[in-house]
């Protein structure tokens, strides 16, 4: 006769293998996952029941539940004694088992890189939405990252640079919020105490030291530098909140460049999150430890041989490397066109409002300012006359018009002030025999240079700014920028070599003619929609905190590297506010297919074959480049009166909660660069 416990397992048998013959293909995927433990509604303890396996078995079985949902059992077992009376017969352990279906916890995909969650509902027995582990919040992140291990991120501002270090290493810390403890306050000494006031990361750490190496200063003198020289000021601190995703954290990190976010709750910081931060909250202790993570991760990848070394680099950036001790060299163009509606007597509201005549060409009316300056200084080394180029453009605000103040004279004096600078300090060299104060200036400090000429004249006003450096002998584009004029770079970047999320699926490789893309866009910094910053002066120094205007060590300052045959747009607000980058790259393309430059089959190996072999075209592109700049002109311009399709500035209001239409009438000035590896002789004056 069968004994109970037999025909329980058989039983239980039989109904895994019903239920796995039923939604094998279903279940498929879910089989390769980690156990679910089940839990029995409405009991006080949670059982669990298996049939027994041997060892070596990996599988678990398989039920469904009322959905047809795919479960599994875990890998503890209980005796049938242990069980409730009620269900210590088989029909119950069987009814018990598949009901207990009803809550399940997470399961950790390691496939996938989320967590999914499978479990129904008590209430009316529907599956929950997964979540994906971009959509955790961050407050949970935060909650695990202090359970486990809470080290205050903070280092006075009084810190030496020995000290940051130090404490970097033994607190195991990647940022600190820097706090003023002597600052007078009527506030709790808690609240005294924990006083922000910038934001230290490793990376600024390092900048400082090897800023202080390449001046001449001392071992000492590295290490008793005061970090709040460096520091990112409190107002410039980029934050998350709690509330907000890991996916949404992640994202500002990687776009603006940053390792370490605080998190900001109620005017406090309630902790400084970094990439690690991110990947410790997905991986448990278990994952990282033992003798299973180690033999499975890390005893195949452990140590390199003596004969190790570094592999040759890919073809197509071989054929980069091969030109880059050769200098290369800019063809500019610019275009001014006024907002449309302008006239010597103001800007009218619509066309209606502007009347008859023909829209505003006239450059002269534009509160849109620009400069080029070609000088020589000299390089970094100190030793060496270089040649070098700058630019730049300035958009004054033009409610400075409400006041009785002529938005046109503080962005023209800056710009105009900006080639002042240049020129005089181009001449010292001359004089002095190039050892003295002709040193090359960065795009900030000659901004700053600038301003204070602008504010010592007293013009009143205001505008933003972009001022760029291009450094023909490394290869490099300098810019400090503030407000929202900017910067983009667009590139040719086959698709074999693009990362996925920048090739063109759309059209099949055959047909594909180019692969012109946006290989940078610069930062831009707005106060709020359509509010950007500036710099100004208004007759008195501003010391409101929460003030529009920015000094030139406020900037968004970077460098990008340029590559031949790379097309630079800088431009003004009016451009970027109306044409999309897209829109923009498809210009670019067009010009350089009706300039000669690409051609529509073969083009970029048979461009770089034809710089291979020392053919340039760089009178033609100087010839050339003027027109670009025009054309983008007329674009923007176009797109600024066409009220049935919605510009980016439309676009952008709408995501703003501001009802906007069409295009956005405005000033537009830009300067289109060509980089070339032979001097065309044809600077435009």
């Amino acid at each position: 006769m069968t004994s109970p416990y037999n025909l329980t397992r058989a039983l239980l048998r039989e109904a895994a293998t019903r239920a796995s013959r039923s939604r094998v293909t279903s279940c498929a995927a879910a089989s390769s996952s980690s156990a679910a433990r089940f839990s029995s509604a409405g009991a006080s303890t949670t059982t669990t029941v298996q049939q027994r396996r041997p060892p070596s078995s990996s599988s678990s079985p398989i039920f469904l539940n009322n959905n047809n949902t795919c479960h599994f059992f875990s890998t503890s077992l209980v005796d049938v004694e242990d069980l409730p009376p009620s269900i210590q017969s088989p029909d119950g352990i069987i009814a018990a088992t598949l009901s207990s279906a009803a809550t399940i916890p997470p399961i950790k995909n390691d496939n996938t890189n989320e967590t999914t969650t499978t479990s129904s509902d008590n209430n009316n027995g529907e599956e929950e939405p997964r979540q994906k582990t971009s959509q955790v919040k961050i407050s949970e992140v935060l909650k695990r990252k202090h359970t486990l291990r809470w080290v205050e991120p903070v280092i006075s501002k009084e810190a030496t640079v020995r000290e940051a270090i130090a404490l970097c290493i033994s607190r195991k810390l990647n940022g600190m919020m820097v706090v003023d403890y002597n600052t007078s306050s009527q506030k709790t000494i808690t609240e005294l105490r924990q006083k922000c006031v910038g934001l230290m990361t490793s990376r600024d750490i390092l900048r400082m030291m090897a800023e202080a190496i390449k001046s001449g200063a001392s071992s000492d003198e590295v290490l008793d530098q005061k970090i709040s020289a460096q520091m990112t000021p409190i107002d410039q601190v980029i934050y998350g909140r709690p509330d907000e995703t890991i996916g949404m954290c992640r994202a500002i990190m990687a776009k603006l460049g940053i390792k370490c976010l605080p998190i900001l709750s109620e005017g406090r910081v309630e902790g400084i999150l970094n990439t690690r931060d991110f990947s410790d909250f997905y991986f448990d202790a278990k994952d990282r430890g033992g003798k299973k993570h180690y033999l499975r991760d890390v005893s195949q990848r452990v140590g390199l041989t003596s004969d190790t070394s570094m592999a040759e680099p890919p073809v197509f950036v071989r054929q980069n490397l091969a030109r880059r001790h050769d200098p290369l060299y800019l063809n500019v163009g610019v275009a001014e066109f006024p907002h449309p509606f302008k006239s010597v007597d103001g800007i009218g509201s619509s066309r209606r409002n502007f009347g008859p005549q023909d829209l505003a060409t006239d450059s002269d009316l534009s509160e849109d300012a620009h400069f080029l300056s070609e000088v020589e200084l000299l390089d970094e080394t100190g030793t060496n006359l270089q040649k070098l180029l700058y630019m730049g453009v300035a958009d004054g605000v033009g409610s400075w018009r409400e006041y009785g103040v002529d938005p046109r004279l503080f962005s023209h004096n800056l710009m105009e002030e900006c080639d002042n600078v240049l020129k005089e300090a181009s001449s010292r060299c001359g004089t002095l025999g190039g050892k003295t104060n002709c040193s090359m200036i960065s795009p900030a400090e000659l901004l700053a240079q600038s301003y204070e000429r602008t504010k010592g004249a007293n013009i009143i006003g205001s505008s933003t700014a972009c001022v760029a450096l291009f450094d023909s002998v490394r290869h490099q584009l300098h810019f400090s920028n503030i407000g929202d004029s900017g910067i983009i770079v667009l590139r040719h970047i086959d698709s074999d070599v693009a990362s996925p999320l920048q090739r063109n699926r759309s059209t099949p490789r055959a047909e594909r003619k180019s692969d012109m893309r946006i290989a940078f866009v610069s930062q831009q910094q707005l106060k709020s929609f359509n509010h950007p910053f500036q710099m100004g002066w208004t007759g008195e120094e501003i010391v409101e905190k929460n003030s529009s205007f920015k000094m030139a060590s406020d900037s968004c300052a970077s460098s990008v590297h340029i590559l031949r045959g790379d097309i630079i747009i800088m431009a003004t607000d009016g451009l970027f506010d109306n044409v999309d980058v897209e829109d923009l790259a498809y210009i670019a393309l067009q010009w350089e297919h009706e300039s000669g430059f690409i051609e529509n089959i073969g083009g970029i190996p048979k461009r770089n074959k034809r710089w291979d072999e020392g053919e340039s075209r760089t009178d033609i592109s100087a010839q050339a480049i003027p027109r670009l700049a025009e054309i983008l002109c007329q674009k923007a311009r176009e797109n600024s009166l066409d009220n049935t399709v919605d510009s980016p500035f439309a676009m952008l209001a709408k995501e703003n909660d501001i009802m906007w239409s069409g295009g956005m009438p405005d000033d537009c000035t830009v300067i289109a660069m060509h980089v070339v590896g032979k001097d065309s002789n044809s600077f435009p004056l």
